[in-house]
C-alpha cells in the first residue's frame, strides 16, 4: 500500500500523468482530478496528504480552490503545490513570498518537483496567525475632539472591512507592478 495519497487537480491529463511519472514508485497512490469541482470533492473525500493544484481549471478556478482550502482549518495543514505556466497569473491573486503553499512553474522536471512537494510539506507545518472572524466586543473609544462621539463595534467591523479590502487591492496594485516591471525588463533586453 502506498504511503502517501497525492491529489493531482489539472485539466491537462498531461500534467496528471507526468505527475505520475515523476514520482519514486510505490511510494505514492495518485488520485487524479480535472478540474476544481472534482478536487474539492477528493480534497473532502479522500483526505489527501499532498495536493497539487492547477491555477486555471474549469468549472471551479484553481483560485477558488485555493481559498476554499485556506478557508478551512481541517485543509489547511494539507501540503499545498500550486502549478502554472505563468507565475504572474498566482502572483496577480497572491501576494509573493509564498508562505503557506509552494509554487512550479509548468512546465517542471522531477527534481523541481520532487524539491516543491519537501517546500511544500514545511510550509504546510507553519504556525498559521489567526484572524478576527467572530465579532469582537470592542470598549466604545472616546473621539480625540472631546465631543463624545464613540466608536461602536459595527463601526470599527466596518472599519476593518475597508482595510481588509484595501489589503486585498494593494497586493493587486503590486501584482500588475510586478507585471509592468516584468514587461520594461524584458522590452530593455
Amino acid at each position: 500500500m502506498a504511503n502517501h495519497r497525492i491529489l493531482v487537480i489539472d485539466d491537462s491529463r498531461v500534467i496528471r500523468m507526468r505527475v505520475r511519472d515523476m514520482l519514486p514508485q510505490g511510494n505514492f497512490e495518485v488520485i487524479e482530478a480535472q478540474d476544481g469541482v472534482e478536487g474539492m470533492d477528493a480534497i473532502r473525500s479522500q483526505r489527501p496528504n499532498l495536493i497539487m493544484l492547477d491555477f486555471l481549471l474549469p468549472r471551479m478556478s484553481g483560485w477558488e480552490v485555493f481559498q476554499e482550502i485556506q478557508a478551512n482549518p481541517d485543509l489547511q495543514n494539507i501540503p499545498l503545490v500550486l502549478m502554472s505556466g505563468r507565475k504572474e497569473e498566482v502572483t496577480e491573486k497572491i501576494t509573493e513570498p509564498f508562505e503557506y503553499f509552494e509554487f512550479i512553474q509548468k512546465p517542471f522536471e522531477q527534481k523541481e518537483l520532487i524539491e516543491a512537494i519537501k517546500a511544500s510539506m514545511v510550509k504546510a507545518r507553519k504556525p498559521r496567525r489567526t484572524t478576527m472572524t467572530a465579532p469582537v466586543a470592542v470598549p466604545a473609544v472616546a473621539s480625540p475632539s472631546g465631543g463624545g462621539s464613540d466608536v461602536s463595534a459595527a463601526e470599527f467591523q466596518a472599519l476593518q472591512a475597508q482595510v481588509t479590502q484595501l489589503q486585498g487591492e494593494v497586493a493587486q496594485l503590486k501584482g500588475q507592478l510586478g507585471k509592468m516591471l516584468a514587461f520594461i525588463k524584458q522590452k530593455l533586453k
